[in-house]
């Protein structure tokens, strides 16, 4: 499902980036409609987590284009591509651990119209309603997870970059993220994934590009995964 002028959510074109002098992708081209979620799969180094930052600005260089909604974010700071209707969960979270849950979730600027309710993110996220009041550095690492994803939700932000969501937590947490995310696409949010957990993203996206050393190799709708099992094996290690 495109955007209504046609333009997909997020268009990657001939993207290069680096890190000062090390050159980490090398030519990335991927799209994501609107309202679908898509999983960047690949090992460690393969260019999925640079990305995401590329897609933010926050990397030391980037040249080719990347859209948002047709717009061309290439020379943009990252405040203003923020403010495109894009949210960042990076794998650090960012959790102020001396304010409470409940003031964490409320920090962050609104930047856009539509952002869920307190109350919304609440009964999506019970733990967090329970835990309102406690600092951000006690609470658990699921819990973490939950409060840096459900800051995003308040912004306004219909495009969000979820990176490495569900590693390390435990099975009834991942279980409540992969809940959210259903319900995301139903609220018809985008989402761009990257997991190193397979079997958290396989039943979730909609369409699955594979990386490696900075470059796009094969892209998989989810109907197609079951017929490339050997060869994602070969590439993943699932």
């Amino acid at each position: 499902m495109s955007t209504r002028s046609g333009a997909p959510a997020i268009q990657f074109k001939d993207v290069h980036a680096w890190y000062g002098e090390s050159h980490i992708l090398h030519g990335v081209n991927f799209h994501v409609d609107r309202g679908e979620v898509v999983s960047l799969l690949g090992r460690n180094g393969a260019g999925r987590t640079t990305s995401l930052r590329a897609l933010m600005g926050l990397v030391g260089k980037r040249t080719g284009s990347i859209q948002v909604d047709g717009v061309d974010t290439t020379r943009m700071a990252p405040h203003h591509i923020a403010r495109l209707g894009v949210g960042y969960c990076p794998e650090e979270r960012g959790i102020l651990t001396s304010l409470s849950c409940e003031e964490n979730l409320l920090l962050p600027p609104k930047i856009a119209e539509g952002g869920m309710s307190v109350e919304e993110i609440y009964a999506m996220f019970p733990n967090l309603q329970t835990r309102r009041s406690s600092p951000g550095g006690r609470l658990s690492g699921g819990e973490q997870q939950m409060l840096a994803v459900a800051r995003i939700l308040r912004t306004g932000a219909r495009i969000l970059l979820l990176d490495e969501i569900s590693e390390g937590l435990a099975p009834v947490i991942v279980q409540a993220l992969a809940r959210m995310i259903r319900e995301l696409r139903a609220r018809g949010f985008t989402v761009l994934m990257v997991e190193q957990n397979f079997r958290f993203a396989a039943p979730l996206a909609d369409r699955f590009y594979i990386m490696e050393r900075g470059l796009i190799l094969r892209e998989l709708s989810a109907a197609e995964l079951p017929g490339n099992m050997d060869m994602l094996h070969r590439y993943l290690g699932v």
